[in-house]
């Protein structure tokens, strides 16, 4: 059992997502009705001889078949983690915009892979709670050096944005980042919506570094109740700014070099807000048992310690050591592991997919989710 999974809660001091702010009974219903919406304009794309794919309705990317290849988008915008940014830059006077960067082009990078596309162009969305943001020219320096080097590591062109000036509607001195990205399935069949996905399938994890670009709302709130706040250690010598601050992993250069090594991918699933739930994002009737627990960063051990969480709401919420999952076939997981660890990022052959009712059961913590965990569509 994983650390996280035996610390108990704290009495009298649990701290849950919804009292972070974050109540996602709230906001899911009204993704789901921008979702059915959406879905009626579909046919627009007929004037121009293209056509949706229907299935990426409810994926992480959005999917246009334009004849010889498919085009997928996404948008992302990183949240609060830049909050933890400015506080840390407060009491350390150092700057960690560059990783900041490399967090919002995650957000919408590892999302985009899901579906087997290759990012091929990065916009960015700055919008500023005034022009005095930029006056820090360290700070503005930080995020223009952090945003090419996320696009160089995953060899992708960074084409403009946008970079508004919002008082009244951005907070003074704060800043708004997203990202939106444009990538390529080419050729059609490196399509990955979950078409080949079933039982007999290899569940692989892929680490991450920490809290990734997730939970933040948590994270903030439990800083205001530590005695020494961001400067509290989950480690020795590691700080808990410092090491909400890690930033979020890149998976695309993973998913790229699977292909070229022949791995096919089932299906993938960007484990991000929703936590481990995230893994029952596919709408089949599957079950999904995990035998295989990745470590959990320090980060991560300490949130749920603090914040009084048991198993499943530390599970449900956070990703816990996985920022990513490959479902691919039994005879290629040992492979998708090696080829992962060559790109830096370790990995884990960490269960398998059965026939059975839409579940996830995680055997090493007793930990099991149902269909009803995650709705999304």
């Amino acid at each position: 059992m994983s650390p996280a999974a035996s610390a108990g809660p704290v009495p009298n001091a649990v701290l849950s997502y919804e009292q972070a702010g974050v109540r996602y009974e709230l906001i899911d219903p009204l993704k789901v009705a921008a979702q059915r919406a959406a879905a009626a304009t579909a046919l627009h794309l007929g004037a121009h001889g293209l056509a949706e794919v229907a299935a990426s309705r409810g994926e992480s990317a959005y999917v246009v078949d334009v004849g010889p290849f498919h085009l997928a988008s996404i948008v992302e915008c990183l949240g609060s983690k830049v909050l933890v940014a400015d506080a840390m830059k407060a009491l350390t006077g150092r700057s960690h915009y560059a990783a900041i960067a490399q967090d919002t082009i995650a957000m919408a990078i590892n999302d985009l892979v899901t579906v087997g596309a290759t990012p091929l162009v990065v916009q960015a969305y700055w919008a500023a709670g005034g022009s005095e943001w930029f006056e820090d020219t360290e700070r503005a320096r930080a995020l223009v050096d952090g945003w090419k080097a996320a696009c160089d590591h995953c060899q992708v062109a960074w084409g403009g944005g946008e970079t508004p000036a919002l008082a009244g509607i951005v907070e003074p001195g704060r800043i708004d980042l997203a990202a939106a990205c444009t990538g390529i399935v080419q050729p059609k069949e490196r399509l990955s919506l979950g078409e080949r996905l079933g039982p007999g399938d290899a569940i692989v994890l892929l680490a991450s570094s920490g809290i990734h670009a997730n939970g933040l709302s948590l994270a903030r709130k439990l800083a205001e109740r530590l005695p020494a706040g961001y400067l509290t250690e989950v480690a020795p010598g590691l700080g808990y700014g410092e090491a909400l601050l890690a930033p979020t992993l890149l998976y695309s250069p993973v998913t790229e070099a699977l292909w070229a090594a022949g791995v096919r991918v089932h299906y993938a699933a960007n484990i991000t807000g929703h936590g481990w739930r995230k893994l029952l994002r596919h709408p089949a009737a599957l079950t999904y048992r995990v035998h295989t627990v990745p470590p959990v960063p320090p980060v991560l051990q300490f949130i749920a310690r603090e914040a009084g969480h048991g198993v499943a709401e530390a599970y449900g919420t956070l990703n816990m050591g996985a920022g990513f999952a490959l479902f691919v076939a039994a005879a290629d997981a040992a492979r998708a592991v090696e080829v992962a660890q060559r790109r830096g990022i370790a990995a884990w052959v960490a269960g398998q997919v059965e026939a059975g009712p839409k579940r996830l059961v995680v055997e090493p913590l007793a930990l099991q989710f149902d269909a009803d965990a995650l709705a999304l569509r």
